[in-house]
């Protein structure tokens, strides 16, 4: 008679090979050139179009990295390259000597954002892209009340677009006080973390930011911007940085699409 232990065995055997069969066919051997740009970010949409697809179930073992590199015409390097994009997409989990899964929905890691430290900040914004619309000097009573200015003087603006995974996510509005916008220019915003640009082109050492969080809807020209409903909810996030000696020296503004963006934040019993 087969033992319970047996049958349990042999129904989780079926269930691999299940899990393990849509994965060959969803992923059928491509070259890739690199004429179409970078070959690790190739093989990712490749995978990421199966997951997203349905052909990739959760759960699917992927091939093995020198499977996936052989039949995609590819190197072990630009493979794991591919992979580590997709784990932090939270997509796949890696796993000690076996392949690579497929992870649930409820195991994906959404945008949430922690605001504890500059680090956090700055890992938050890891794999997105800013793309600048303009810099210069501009009139904006409500920054000049954040940066303590009179309010009728002007600040240098940065206006620009955060982009996560190629989606137009955030419309960002960064102002600055004369003294130091006059210091920079556009050409010198080279990182999507601009507190880090401030810090290296002028030397200024920030010594923390006060955060507000509120919300607003989208009207017509944000949706169209940031390919999003009109009406829908938008996360605003005011960030004011302060100089070692508690000046303002940045005034940050994101307006966030609430379905692609939350804010976590943990805070310690200090009851006694």
């Amino acid at each position: 008679m087969t033992s319970v232990a047996t049958r349990r065995r042999a129904a989780e055997a079926r269930t691999k090979a299940a899990l393990e069969r849509p994965a060959r066919g969803a992923l059928p051997p491509r070259s890739l050139s690199r004429g179409d740009g970078p070959l690790y970010r190739q093989l990712a949409s490749l995978i990421r179009e199966s997951i997203g697809s349905g052909a990739l179930s959760p759960g699917a073992e992927l091939p093995r990295e020198a499977d996936l590199a052989e039949r995609h015409g590819v190197s072990l390097i630009t493979v794991r390259h591919a992979l580590r994009e997709l784990e932090v997409d939270g997509l796949i989990k890696k796993r000690a000597a076996k392949p690579a899964v497929v992870t649930s929905p409820n195991e994906r890691l959404d945008h949430t954002f922690s605001f504890k430290s500059f680090a956090e900040i700055a890992a938050a914004a890891k794999d997105r892209r800013l793309e600048i619309h303009s810099y210069r000097r501009e009139k904006s009573g409500v920054a000049a009340k954040a940066l303590s200015l009179a309010a009728d003087e002007s600040v240098f603006c940065l206006r620009a677009t955060l982009f996560t995974d190629d989606v137009p996510s955030s419309a960002v509005t960064i102002c600055f006080p004369p003294k130091v916008g006059a210091g920079m220019r556009r050409s010198d915003f080279d990182d999507v973390v601009v507190f880090r640009s401030i810090q290296r082109h002028l030397g200024i050492a920030l010594s923390g930011a006060r955060i507000t969080v509120r919300a607003e809807s989208a009207d017509l020209g944000l949706a169209r911007a940031l390919d999003y409903e009109e009406g829908g909810p938008i996360l605003v996030v005011e960030m004011l940085y302060l100089s070692a000696d508690g000046a303002p020296i940045e005034f940050t503004v994101t307006r966030n699409r609430a379905d692609l963006f939350s804010i976590s934040y943990s805070a310690p019993n200090d009851l006694t």
